[in-house]
């Protein structure tokens, strides 16, 4: 074999090892891959157990079971489940574990926590909060045997160990040739933290010899808690952090699923007030997410349910740590589990509360909540703290509040000047002569139709941060305020049964009384401000039917909202009719159009803002002449 030969040889064989390295699969697309393997191989044990199940039925009577012979049960058991078939039979226990806070359950079939109750809080029917029982949730490893068998740890009977750690239990799962599974629960005092160590030894040989991680299946249906479905399900979600990085979530109003390749710190099921949190010590990887909505069931909402993974070594013993958080959601609450976390590494589950957009959610943080919590150390009553929070919000917005009167007084007063401008321009062709002269009148009294807008508009962002809070704010939980029994939900004061089209979905089957009251005093407001605002300028049609409109619609969004949502909203509404009547009585409209008046002898030097729109006029102007000139040689 000559040299070029053997070059040629050398040359092809980098060119195969270059090929193989260029389109090795990414890790993502291996945790894919895994990830799809595992949820086959689950489906393909389900079918086959659905398919066998009548052929069972057909052959094989209770009876009949019971006259087998123990070998030939022992026989079919190994059969089935292999190394794990002496766990394949046992005694179903509840093992109970309770602080002051929560109590859990845990099975000895399957040795997951099987049973969740919050104490501090009760349903809206005054029975106890309980997130889940019995097969409302189910945790399940995913084994796949070195023969090739999918094993399921709910399936299998666990034994109850003697642990000496106080408020402790440890499920373990024998499994044969020495293999050993421990389940390990560590209720910690006076908190809603579970802490859940997977322990594991001797499993080499007994799993397949490719497995490098636990698969793992969590699913639970979502109970009702509290009054009002409607507005429960759209705050009820699945809610999930990648590691380092942000919080997700989905499922509020519809059926649907994720795959995600990236890392996850921890995947929650929220209702509306309270979730079950299953967070990782290390990280979840190769995760499929789904939410299924539930619209036929009065006890629950939605299904959810997790299929994902988690770091596991085959050659060693290995403990896989976890917690549990089953609690409120409560901001202060969560944001106290991030204390003494490094940069990078905190929790977050604080996002468990919508606050509303990102924009939003500072109003909310930095704003709102700090009131909540100062006012509610002196005072019991959130009815009486939203009203204080109402006066704290006007006070602040008052000096923009009393710029914006002015504004519209100022334009008011020189409503009969703007009326003899109209004279001097009546026709229609003269519109822009119109306008601007009345610009520049305003401009040379010192004027502004701008300058009134954005005050108006500053409320806006804190309502519609309320909007989001209010509802969802766990403080307002079953409060009760004058008629109204919860200040998170709405306070039906006519109810009715039969759905009626298109009024039932969009106002609910009552009405709600802060609500009613909100939108008449905003029709009256509307009315108020609408008489004292007439600056004699043209307005668009249909405007005054829009402001009157917009109480209406503001009623069908707010009906079906919390109680306390509407109760603020009156509140400021009342207070901004009583500050208009007092400027109004006030301020001297006399000395301020006398004031205009000297201003107007005063040299203006116009804005760029104005110069441009002076320029822009004028070029529509001699636009417009010159197609009227045109149109007359016509």
């Amino acid at each position: 074999m000559d040299r070029n030969t053997i070059t040629g040889f050398i040359l092809i064989g980098l060119l195969l090892i270059g090929f193989t390295w260029w389109n090795r699969p990414s890790k993502e697309e291996i945790e894919t891959k895994r990830l799809q393997d595992s949820i086959a191989a689950v489906q393909q044990q389900i079918q086959s157990q659905e398919t066998l199940a009548p052929k069972e039925e057909a052959t094989l009577s209770p009876d009949s079971v019971g006259m087998l012979s123990d070998s030939l049960k022992q026989l079919q058991l190994t059969n089935s489940f292999g190394a794990f078939a002496a766990a394949a039979v046992g005694t179903e226990e509840l093992v109970t574990l309770e602080n002051e806070k929560i109590e859990v359950k845990v099975n000895t079939k399957g040795g997951y926590v099987n049973f969740a109750r919050i104490k501090d809080y009760v349903t809206y029917e005054k029975e106890p909060l309980v997130l889940f029982e019995g097969e409302d949730s189910k945790f399940d490893l995913i084994f796949v045997t070195a023969n090739n068998r999918v094993i399921n740890t709910s399936d299998l009977y666990f034994t109850k160990m003697a642990d000496g750690a106080p408020n402790s239990v440890t499920m373990r799962l024998n499994v044969g040739d020495g293999g050993i599974i421990d389940f390990v629960y560590t209720l910690k005092p006076d908190d809603y933290m579970l802490n859940f160590d997977i322990k594991t030894s001797g499993l080499n040989g007994i799993l397949a010899p490719s497995t490098n991680s636990l698969d793992i299946r969590w699913t639970q249906n979502m109970r009702t808690l509290e009054r009002g479905r409607k507005l429960e399900n759209q705050y009820t979600g699945l809610y999930y952090k990648f590691l380092a990085d942000d919080v997700e979530h989905f499922g509020e109003t519809k059926d649907d699923e994720r795959q995600e390749s990236s890392r996850i710190k921890w995947i929650g099921f929220k209702n509306k007030f309270f979730a079950s949190v299953l967070i990782a010590d290390d990280s979840f990887s190769g995760t499929m997410l789904t939410s299924r909505q539930n619209p036929n069931s009065e006890e629950y909402l939605k299904d959810f349910a997790a299929v994902t993974a988690v770091p596991f070594s085959l050659t060693a013993n290995t403990t896989v740590g976890f917690q549990y958080y089953f609690g409120p959601t409560k901001y202060q609450l969560l944001r106290a589990y991030d204390k003494g976390l490094e940069a990078g590494q905190e929790l977050n589950l604080d996002e468990l509360v919508p606050m509303g957009y990102s924009w939003l959610r500072p109003i909310n943080k930095y704003f709102i909540l700090p009131i909540f919590d100062f006012l509610g150390k002196f005072i019991t009553s959130y009815g009486l703290i939203i009203f204080l929070l109402t006066l704290i919000v006007k006070t602040v917005l008052f000096p923009f509040t009393y710029k914006s009167y002015m504004s519209q007084a100022k334009m008011r007063v020189l409503k009969p000047q703007v009326d003899e401008l109209k004279k001097k321009f009546p026709k229609k062709e003269q519109a822009m002569e119109l306008q601007q002269a009345t610009m520049s009148l305003y401009n040379q009294a010192g004027a502004s139709p701008m300058s009134g807008c954005l005050p108006m508009l500053l409320p806006l962002p804190i309502l519609i941060a309320l909007y989001w809070l209010f509802p969802t704010s766990i403080e307002l939980r079953q409060q009760s305020f004058l008629w109204a029994k919860d200040l998170s939900t709405y306070d039906a004061v006519i109810s009715w049964n039969q759905d009626i089209p298109l009024i039932t979905n969009f106002l609910g089957n009552h009405i709600s009384l802060f609500c009613l009251l909100m939108t008449i005093v905003n029709v009256v407001y509307t009315k108020i401000n609408m008489s004292m605002t007439n600056t004699g300028q043209q307005q668009i049609p249909g405007m005054n039917m829009m402001m009157y409109l917009m109480p209406v619609m503001f009623f069908f969004f707010f009906n079906q909202s919390s109680s306390g949502l509407s109760w603020y909203f009156l509140i400021s509404t009342l207070i901004t009719i009583g500050q208009t009547m007092i400027f109004r009585f006030t301020v001297n409209e006399e000395k301020l159009l006398a004031k205009l008046e000297e201003n107007k002898k005063k040299p203006k030097k116009k804005s760029g803002f104005m110069q441009r729109l002076e320029e822009a006029q004028r070029a529509q102007q001699e636009q417009l002449r010159k197609r009227q000139q045109g149109q007359g040689r016509r």
